[in-house]
């Protein structure tokens, strides 16, 4: 939506840093309720203050940290500090790129030509033609091409213009976050659907074990028998050391383990804020406790389903790489 300047005009954001008063409330509202965010997002808000059509684009993609790129004209470099505070304060984390372009409109132009240096020019050439007895043809045109001709003129900024282009940069970072909310909606959506296949998958685990247990079981036993055979072994012995065997592979814990770092994503990501770091950090313990499932399964259907659950946790760290 393009905003025209109203000398009246006051902004519904109204920023500390450029001398406005700000509940604090407010600076917390871009967040806009939302539980997660993804790191990609764009916003973009354009405006005429007079003869100056002025657009903020902002764009970002993601990152472990804050990497903010600014490009914006000179005369507004005094207030690059505060923009990369509030920039940075809204957006978080991410690869942000945040461009404020000027364009005049008007009559108003920051270039003039330095007429006296024209006069000299022009003066020289003329000489230089009647020695070389040459015709000066078209000399504007060979002075237009002439260095220095034009000088810029360095064109002062009023706090009311630069109120106008916060008020462009806030409806952008608006923009910016909503559409990291559409993103995060998205997100959420498949680690949902990611997490409820480890879950059913864990949930087939049970059906193998008393077959797990007999197939190692019998492979001692057929091993005992090659090996020593059947007559020179103590079976109350052999009872005992099968026990402790099957208590080392045992997977109980592991289980619950896992169910209860899937509760903790599913909890995590429906946290008011965007716990993007955090969701890195369950899926690392997940993937611990998927891989000790696998080096116990000792059954071809339960190794399986360690590999799907592999497959539906490798999806899920992509994506937590793009969370906030």
């Amino acid at each position: 939506m393009k905003r025209e300047f109203n000398p009246g005009f006051k902004s519904w954001v109204k920023l500390s840093f450029l001398f406005l008063e700000l509940p604090y409330f407010v600076l917390l509202n871009h967040q806009l309720n939302a539980m997660l965010q993804s790191m990609t997002g764009f916003g973009k808000a354009s405006g005429t203050f007079k003869s100056k059509k002025i657009t903020v684009e902002i764009k970002s993609l993601n990152s472990k940290s804050c990497d903010l790129f600014l490009r914006m004209a000179s005369v507004y470099k005094e207030k690059e500090l505060d923009l990369r505070k509030r920039i940075t304060e809204v957006l978080d984390r991410g690869k942000i790129d945040c461009f404020i372009t000027v364009e005049n409109t008007g009559e108003a132009n920051g270039n003039i030509i330095n007429k006296e240096l024209a006069a000299a020019y022009y003066n020289s050439l003329e000489q230089l033609s009647t020695t070389l007895k040459i015709k000066m043809e078209d000399p504007m045109s060979i002075l237009m091409r002439m260095p220095d001709l034009f000088a810029n003129q360095t064109e002062e900024f009023s706090e009311e213009e630069w109120k106008f282009i916060a008020g462009l940069v806030e409806e952008a970072l608006k923009k910016h976050v909503q559409f990291r909310n559409d993103e995060g909606k998205g997100l959420s959506r498949e680690f949902q659907n990611r997490i409820g296949q480890i879950r059913q998958l864990l949930s087939e685990v049970p059906q193998y074990e008393a077959a797990r247990i007999d197939t190692i079981k019998s492979r001692i036993e057929t091993n005992l028998e090659e090996f020593v055979g059947g007559a020179k072994v103590d079976k109350n012995r052999f009872e005992q050391e099968l026990i402790y065997y099957i208590e080392k592979i045992d997977i109980a814990e592991e289980k619950h383990r896992l169910a209860q770092h899937l509760d903790y994503f599913d909890e995590t990501m429906n946290q008011p804020t965007s716990q993007g770091r955090k969701l890195g950090f369950i899926t690392q313990e997940i993937g611990r406790e998927i891989n000790t499932l696998g080096s116990k399964s000792y059954h071809p259907e339960m190794q399986k389903l360690v590999v799907q659950m592999k497959d539906e946790l490798e999806k899920i760290k992509e994506q937590v790489l793009n969370t906030l």
